[in-house]
Protein backbone atom coordinates (compact mmCIF):
# COMPACT_ATOMS: atom_id res chain seq x y z
CA UNK A 1 0.00 0.00 0.00
CA UNK A 2 1.53 3.40 -0.93
CA UNK A 3 -0.18 5.85 1.19
CA UNK A 4 0.70 9.85 -0.47
CA UNK A 5 0.69 12.66 1.83
CA UNK A 6 -2.20 15.14 1.31
CA UNK A 7 0.54 18.12 -0.98
CA UNK A 8 -0.34 15.26 -3.72
CA UNK A 9 -3.35 15.02 -3.83
CA UNK A 10 -5.45 15.83 -6.71
CA UNK A 11 -2.84 15.96 -8.83
CA UNK A 12 -3.35 12.24 -10.45
CA UNK A 13 -0.05 10.69 -9.36
CA UNK A 14 -2.46 7.85 -8.35
CA UNK A 15 -3.23 7.20 -11.43
CA UNK A 16 0.22 7.31 -13.25
CA UNK A 17 1.52 5.19 -9.94
CA UNK A 18 -0.85 2.82 -10.44
CA UNK A 19 0.08 1.87 -14.05
CA UNK A 20 2.71 -0.02 -12.74
CA UNK A 21 1.68 -0.40 -8.82
CA UNK A 22 -0.61 -3.24 -8.38
CA UNK A 23 -1.45 -2.43 -4.99
CA UNK A 24 -3.52 0.26 -2.97
CA UNK A 25 -2.81 3.50 -3.78
CA UNK A 26 -4.80 6.20 -0.70
CA UNK A 27 -3.89 9.63 0.35
CA UNK A 28 -3.25 10.34 3.74
CA UNK A 29 -6.63 11.94 4.58
CA UNK A 30 -8.23 8.55 3.50
CA UNK A 31 -7.10 7.26 6.97
CA UNK A 32 -8.99 9.87 8.57
CA UNK A 33 -11.32 11.28 6.69
CA UNK A 34 -12.91 14.91 7.52
CA UNK A 35 -9.96 15.88 9.99
CA UNK A 36 -7.20 17.86 9.50
CA UNK A 37 -3.75 15.60 10.04
CA UNK A 38 -1.02 17.24 11.34
CA UNK A 39 2.22 15.77 10.05
CA UNK A 40 3.37 14.33 13.73
CA UNK A 41 0.22 12.31 13.81
CA UNK A 42 1.29 10.69 10.64
CA UNK A 43 3.31 8.12 12.03
CA UNK A 44 0.27 6.72 14.22
CA UNK A 45 -1.95 6.34 11.17
CA UNK A 46 0.40 4.73 9.68
CA UNK A 47 0.45 2.23 12.15
CA UNK A 48 -3.05 1.52 11.87
CA UNK A 49 -3.26 -0.20 8.38
CA UNK A 50 -0.47 -3.09 7.29
CA UNK A 51 2.76 -1.79 5.74
CA UNK A 52 2.20 1.24 4.14
CA UNK A 53 4.94 3.20 2.29
CA UNK A 54 4.06 6.63 2.99
CA UNK A 55 5.33 8.87 0.01
CA UNK A 56 6.25 13.11 0.63
CA UNK A 57 7.57 15.65 -0.89
CA UNK A 58 7.56 17.63 2.70
CA UNK A 59 11.14 16.33 3.73
CA UNK A 60 12.18 18.69 6.09
CA UNK A 61 9.04 18.01 8.36
CA UNK A 62 10.26 13.87 8.27
CA UNK A 63 13.36 13.09 7.14
CA UNK A 64 15.72 12.97 10.71
CA UNK A 65 12.47 14.01 12.54
CA UNK A 66 10.74 10.91 12.48
CA UNK A 67 11.69 7.55 13.74
CA UNK A 68 11.60 4.87 11.96
CA UNK A 69 9.65 2.05 12.81
CA UNK A 70 9.09 -1.93 10.94
CA UNK A 71 4.78 -0.96 10.79
CA UNK A 72 5.66 1.27 7.82
CA UNK A 73 8.34 3.04 5.45
CA UNK A 74 8.40 6.68 4.83
CA UNK A 75 9.68 7.80 1.65
CA UNK A 76 10.58 11.57 1.33
CA UNK A 77 11.48 12.84 -2.36
CA UNK A 78 13.57 15.71 -2.23
CA UNK A 79 10.87 17.53 -5.35
CA UNK A 80 9.23 20.96 -5.76
CA UNK A 81 5.80 21.45 -5.98
CA UNK A 82 6.75 22.36 -9.47
CA UNK A 83 8.37 18.92 -9.36
CA UNK A 84 5.31 16.49 -8.45
CA UNK A 85 4.82 15.33 -11.65
CA UNK A 86 8.12 13.24 -11.01
CA UNK A 87 6.89 11.36 -8.04
CA UNK A 88 5.88 8.31 -9.97
CA UNK A 89 8.62 8.18 -11.98
CA UNK A 90 10.96 8.65 -8.44
CA UNK A 91 8.60 6.15 -6.94
CA UNK A 92 9.17 3.66 -9.54
CA UNK A 93 13.06 4.09 -9.59
CA UNK A 94 13.57 3.64 -6.08
CA UNK A 95 11.50 0.27 -6.05
CA UNK A 96 14.16 -1.43 -8.19
CA UNK A 97 16.66 -0.38 -6.27
CA UNK A 98 17.56 -4.16 -4.40
CA UNK A 99 17.48 -2.30 -1.10
CA UNK A 100 13.71 -1.25 -1.54
CA UNK A 101 12.52 -3.75 -4.41
CA UNK A 102 9.96 -5.75 -2.01
CA UNK A 103 7.66 -4.49 0.67
CA UNK A 104 9.21 -6.49 3.61
CA UNK A 105 12.50 -4.84 2.64
CA UNK A 106 11.35 -1.06 2.73
CA UNK A 107 9.24 -1.92 6.24
CA UNK A 108 11.21 0.06 8.73
CA UNK A 109 13.05 2.71 6.86
CA UNK A 110 13.23 6.56 6.61
CA UNK A 111 14.39 7.12 2.84
CA UNK A 112 15.70 10.32 1.84
CA UNK A 113 15.79 10.69 -2.38
CA UNK A 114 17.42 13.37 -3.86
CA UNK A 115 19.03 13.80 -7.79
CA UNK A 116 22.31 13.34 -5.86
CA UNK A 117 21.36 9.43 -4.45
CA UNK A 118 19.32 7.84 -1.78
CA UNK A 119 19.71 8.05 2.34
CA UNK A 120 18.04 5.82 4.84
CA UNK A 121 17.88 5.40 8.32
CA UNK A 122 16.42 2.07 10.02
CA UNK A 123 14.90 0.99 12.72
CA UNK A 124 17.35 -0.30 15.81
CA UNK A 125 19.87 0.89 13.32
CA UNK A 126 22.32 3.77 14.01
CA UNK A 127 23.52 4.06 10.58
CA UNK A 128 23.32 6.37 7.82
CA UNK A 129 23.18 4.36 4.62
CA UNK A 130 24.29 6.14 1.44
CA UNK A 131 23.56 4.65 -2.01
CA UNK A 132 23.53 5.52 -5.71
CA UNK A 133 19.94 5.68 -7.90
CA UNK A 134 19.62 1.97 -8.82
CA UNK A 135 20.71 2.37 -13.32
Amino acid sequence: MIVLDEELQGLNLDDSISRWYRGTILIIKDLRPGTVIKDEAIPALLRQVKQPTFVTINHADFWRRVRADEAYCIICLKLSGEQVDEVPDWLRRLFKSPEFKSKKKRMGKVILASRRGLRYYAEKQNLMHILSWPD
